[in-house]
């Protein structure tokens, strides 16, 4: 009899959450699991934008793994990663110990820190290309020079990379930020009577409190820049010659330019395999990092 009762008071105790999660469950069903299946199927056709033709199999992806233009664009993709992702997690914590660092100018350096991070796309854009300018910007003033960085081979994708990095880091500061306010004032105290300062504090006690911080920056900051696609098609639309041609920009022009939906949804479903191998591998080394360094 009691054991009928714990069943259904654990029963009652489930509606409430169940009602909550309704919400999310039907928007997760309606708005990615259900185009996601539409999707794939798509890949799996000869369509257009209006309309879906013959089932052709695994045709699209024979011909993805035979496209240069595709493998050209995972390759971009991957050096804009490559650009970012270390270099906006670091200064996301150095951002963020200056904050904790500077009490009394903390509120300050935090707004200006973040202000960037809640501009749109096109105003950081516009400001990238006004200070790039290669007659009248900023940077070529500074370093006396009229070269144009956005049709450069050599330097088109390394500013974008860096105007992305002026743009989002104030994201990062605010989750390390968080992870530094959450370690116990107590240790540094007790550090401190043993004599503890500077780097050996740091090294000791705030890197490894912080490790399953960098270490959750670091797989969100790789999925983010593999999403790249506004930055580099505002600002080079691809070039010059597609060396900024990305992923997504080239899964756009193919499904928008050349009308070609099933191949488009193939590039799709392609690029979102490797980025969900990808960051569960770098999941699994950060995991398999904590567990050595433990």
């Amino acid at each position: 009899m009691a054991s009928a009762r714990s069943t259904q008071a654990r029963r009652g105790d489930g509606l409430p959450a169940a009602m909550l999660l309704a919400p999310f469950a039907l928007a997760f069903l309606l708005f990615f699991f259900l185009p996601a299946l539409d999707t794939f199927y798509m890949s799996l056709t000869e369509s257009s934008l209006t309309r879906t033709n013959a089932f052709i199999g695994i045709d699209n992806y024979v011909t993805l793994v035979q496209d240069p233009s595709f493998w050209a664009a995972v390759g971009n993709t991957f050096y804009f990663a490559l650009l970012t992702v270390i270099p906006l997690t670091a200064l996301g914590l150095l951002m963020a110990l200056l904050v904790n660092r500077f009490t009394r100018a903390s509120g300050w350096l935090q707004g200006a820190f973040f202000l960037p991070y809640v501009l749109p796309i096109s105003v950081m854009t516009l400001i990238a290309d006004w200070m790039l300018q290669p007659s009248s910007g900023v940077v070529n003033y500074v370093l006396g020079m009229q070269r144009a960085w956005f049709a450069d081979l050599t330097w088109a994708m390394p500013m974008v990379a860096i105007g992305t990095i002026w743009w989002t880091v104030g994201f990062n500061m605010l989750m390390f930020l968080a992870g530094l306010r959450n370690i116990p004032a107590e240790l540094y105290e007790a550090a401190s009577l043993d004599g503890a300062r500077g780097f050996t504090l740091f090294r000791t006690i705030t890197w490894p409190a912080l490790r399953p911080v960098v270490g959750m920056a670091l797989v969100l900051q790789l999925i983010a820049s593999m999403k790249i696609f506004g930055q580099t098609y505002i600002m080079t639309t691809g070039g010059p010659f597609n060396t900024t041609r990305v992923t997504l920009h080239y899964m756009y022009e193919t499904a928008f330019t050349q009308s070609d939906a099933g191949y488009a949804a193939a590039i799709a479903v392609a690029f979102v395999a490797i980025v969900i191998a990808l960051s569960l591998a770098q999941a699994g080394f950060v995991r398999w990092l904590a567990r050595r360094d433990a």
